[in-house]
């Protein structure tokens, strides 16, 4: 439980980086409902449309699959039980609650926004509205639960962890883009509102354990 608490200077910078995405995540989402932010989203998709070589699409529908539900809920589940096996249960619940919880997220905002997807070329049809990316969002909650969980495990590899964790988000996050199935805006409020759970959800472990 102690390794859960940490120096003050390591938890404000938690806090803040909480808050950043907060209120990132909220400035995006009034965009989005206010409608302010299509033409901005139409430019930027289709300059990648333009500027990305149609060779590389088969490397984004690989990237993308990684941020499916028949890849990421078995490796949430494995992480989760090995976790268990190991007996960091802190850990283990981080983990199984960021993966639940941003996908519970993806629902209710789905229901309650509805945005059209784009269809500003032919693409792979996908179910539910555009906002937010729930592949993205849920992989920006995986791999930021497993970089804080490697960081608190063996604090060493706290900036490997960082880096892959955020790699592994950018690339998911342009894949829907290059895919041509989400907007620009539903990525990058999807990007923050899934690191956002992980980071709240270790701010409350700080203070319930500290």
């Amino acid at each position: 439980m102690t390794a859960w608490s940490g120096p003050l200077g390591k938890w404000r910078l938690t806090l803040l980086s909480v808050l950043v995405l907060a209120v990132c995540a909220i400035k995006v989402s009034e965009e989005v409902i206010g409608g302010e932010s299509g033409p901005i989203d139409r430019a930027i998709l289709l300059f990648i449309h333009k500027h990305v070589p149609g060779a590389l699409t088969g490397f984004f529908e690989a990237v993308t699959l990684t941020g499916s539900s028949k890849v990421l809920f078995p490796l949430a589940s494995a992480a989760t039980i090995a976790l268990l096996c190991a007996r960091r249960r802190l850990e283990a619940l981080l983990l199984a609650a960021s993966v639940i919880g941003g996908a519970a997220v993806v629902y209710v905002v789905k229901a309650l926004v509805g945005r059209a997807r784009p269809a500003l070329w032919e693409t792979e049809a996908y179910w539910g509205s555009s906002f937010p990316s729930g592949h993205t969002l849920v992989v920006a909650a995986f791999a930021t639960a497993a970089a804080l969980c490697a960081s608190r495990i063996r604090p060493a590899a706290r900036k490997l962890a960082l880096s892959i964790a955020i790699l592994w988000i950018s690339l998911v996050a342009i894949s829907r883009l290059v895919l041509g199935v989400h907007w620009p805006t539903d990525v990058l409020a999807a990007a923050c509102i899934g690191a956002f759970l992980p980071l709240a959800m270790s701010v409350g472990l700080e203070l319930r354990y500290a």
